[in-house]
Parts: structure tokens; C-alpha cells; sequence
């Protein structure tokens, strides 16, 4: 029943949580100064006369007002997930299909440089805690703060710089060749070769923080009386380690996960606009230089939910790690 109670809390936070986002993403791009309308035909450059506009309005629904006709209206069109049409970056086209064009290469990059850099951080960490003092603790503690204190753009153009620019090993950018007509294994392969600076860039710039979290997090516990305990009855080291130290460690890691996803996602941002990544965060970008607010929208809505489906997880992670907080 613990369990239960748990799980059904945390979800309901979820859905108080989304319905809090939604809200919020629908006011905040509605208080903004000007007409979308106005903005639209002056940034097209298309000639229509005020009684066009008008039309436009009603079609758009804007003639409505906000609370609470415009807002239950985009209640509903967030529940059959109908996000609107793009205004000026492909006029006409569905956000909800360009998202879905582009998302399957974010969630790529952003699943498998962040499960590189927790696992690298962790695994750095632990040895690093383990062994205090030593080389190897010394060397990952100095590139560690290194890699955490560095923005993520600057540690991406670095990169190409070395690896495109000077030894060209990798493409600039891009997420294929678009001369080359690839398919199956060479398809793969070249979208990996793609990928590698991206991923580096972003598996590097996270890694320093959970590397110097969990050796930290390792200290602290490896000070406490249950791990003096364990040695007393006469544990092997490594099971100290494995056993005891490393599971109660991993708590405030669980926890750091969750809460610098969000900034993963705009790190993403900037790591896609130095490679000309075609993701979603390069999609946030141009929609933001161009001003197409439906696609705004959406992105503001992607990587808010993003952010509260990564914290859903770690909940439920925290409560299968340490059985403490089902039962509170």
C-alpha cells in the first residue's frame, strides 16, 4: 500500500505539474506586446488589407477572448496534441510534424551523451572517492572543474577546431551527407560520424559534475558507522564498496540527473546551433530569430515536459533505491 500510495502521489504531481505548464505556455506567449498577426504580414512581407487581417484573426481564433474562450480552445488542442501550424519558418506545416521530424534526432544525441556522461562521471567518481589522493583522483578532480566551469559552446567549437578543423577526423555539422545517397550499414555510419562531436561535446561538459557529486557523495558516506560496521564484521573491502557505499551514494546522483536535465536541453541548444544539428533545439533557435510563436510554443512545450517526465523518473527511482521514502 506504501507503494501504491507513492506511485499514485507522484503521478498525481505530474498531472498538477502539466496542468501548471500548459497554463503557463498558454498565457506566456499571449501576453507578449504587438499583434501576431501584424508581426506576421510585416516579417512575410504578404500585402493584406485590414478586413483580411480580420479574417485572418477570426480563422486563427484571436478575435476570441483569451479566458476563456482562446484558453479551453488550446486545452483541447493540447489534448488531441494539435499544436498549431508554423507561421513563418514553413508556413502552413504542422509544428506537431515538424517536431516529430526533428525529435527523434535530439532524443538521440540527448539520451546517449547523457547516459555516457552518468555512467563516465559515476564510474570516476567512485574509483576517484575510492582511491582519495591518489593520480588518478588528482588528474579527473582538475578536468573535472575544468569541463564543469566551461560553457558548453565554447567547449563544442573547441572541438571542431581540433577534430574538423585541424586533424578532420569529423564532418563540421549536419546530421548526414546531403550529397551522398546512403543506405543500411554506410546510412549508420555516416549519421554516427555526424553525431561524434555533438555527443562528445555534450558527454564532456556534464560529466565533471557527476563526477565530483559522487566521489563527494562516496566520501560522505564512507564516513558514516554502518560502513564502519561492515569492516568490523570482517566484509571484504569490495563488498563495502559495492554493497553499502556505493548504493547509498547514488542517491543525490538520482537527484542531480533529474534536476540538470533541464539544463542538458539548453545546452542542447547551443551545442546544435554550433554544429548545425538539425534538432530540436536548432528549431528553437530559428523559431526565435524568425518569431514564429506556434513553433515557440511547442518548443517551450517539449522541453517542459521533458523536464518533468526526467524528475517522474528519478522519483521513482529514489523510492526503489531507498525504501524510506515509499514509506514516508
Amino acid at each position: 500500500m506504501g507503494t501504491q500510495r507513492y506511485l499514485l502521489g507522484k503521478l498525481g504531481q505530474v498531472l498538477l505539474t502539466l496542468f501548471f505548464i500548459l497554463t503557463f505556455n498558454f498565457f506566456l506567449f499571449r501576453v507578449l506586446p504587438g499583434d501576431p498577426v501584424s508581426l506576421l504580414v510585416r516579417t512575410t512581407g504578404a500585402e493584406l488589407t485590414p478586413e483580411q487581417q480580420d479574417e485572418l484573426r477570426a480563422e486563427l481564433g484571436l478575435d476570441q477572448p483569451i479566458f476563456p474562450a482562446q484558453y479551453l480552445t488550446f486545452l483541447g488542442d493540447m489534448v488531441t496534441l494539435d499544436l498549431g501550424e508554423s507561421t513563418i519558418l514553413q508556413p502552413g506545416r504542422s509544428v506537431l510534424e515538424m517536431f516529430t521530424e526533428r525529435m527523434g534526432r535530439s532524443l538521440i544525441l540527448l539520451v546517449a551523451s547523457t547516459a555516457a556522461s552518468v555512467a563516465l562521471g559515476m564510474l570516476m567518481g567512485i574509483y576517484g572517492g575510492w582511491r582519495r589522493g591518489k593520480t588518478f583522483d588528482n588528474f579527473s578532480m582538475g578536468s573535472s572543474m575544468v569541463l564543469y566551469s566551461m560553457p558548453e559552446f565554447v567547449l563544442g567549437i573547441i572541438l571542431l577546431l581540433i577534430f574538423s578543423g585541424w586533424l578532420g577526423w569529423f564532418p563540421t555539422g549536419g546530421y548526414t551527407d546531403p550529397v551522398a545517397d546512403y543506405t543500411g550499414i554506410a546510412y549508420v555510419t555516416d549519421v554516427i560520424n555526424h553525431m561524434a562531436l555533438p555527443f562528445m561535446t555534450l558527454t564532456l561538459a556534464y560529466l565533471g559534475e557527476y563526477y565530483l557529486l559522487m566521489r563527494s557523495s562516496l566520501l560522505d558516506v564512507m564516513g558514516e558507522e554502518f560502513i564502519t560496521l561492515a569492516r568490523a564484521k570482517g566484509v571484504r573491502e569490495k563488498w563495502v564498496l559495492r554493497r553499502h557505499a556505493v548504493r547509498n551514494a547514488l542517491l543525490p546522483t538520482v537527484t542531480l540527473i533529474a534536476l540538470s536535465f533541464g539544463f542538458v536541453l539548453g545546452g542542447a541548444i547551443t551545442v546544435e546551433l554550433v554544429f548545425t544539428y538539425p534538432g530540436v533545439g536548432l528549431l528553437s533557435f530559428q523559431a526565435l530569430v524568425d518569431r514564429d510563436f506556434p513553433v515557440l510554443q511547442g518548443t517551450f512545450l517539449f522541453f517542459s515536459v521533458g523536464v518533468m517526465l526526467a524528475n517522474f523518473i528519478a522519483d521513482l527511482l529514489y523510492g526503489y533505491l531507498d525504501p524510506r521514502v515509499r514509506a514516508s
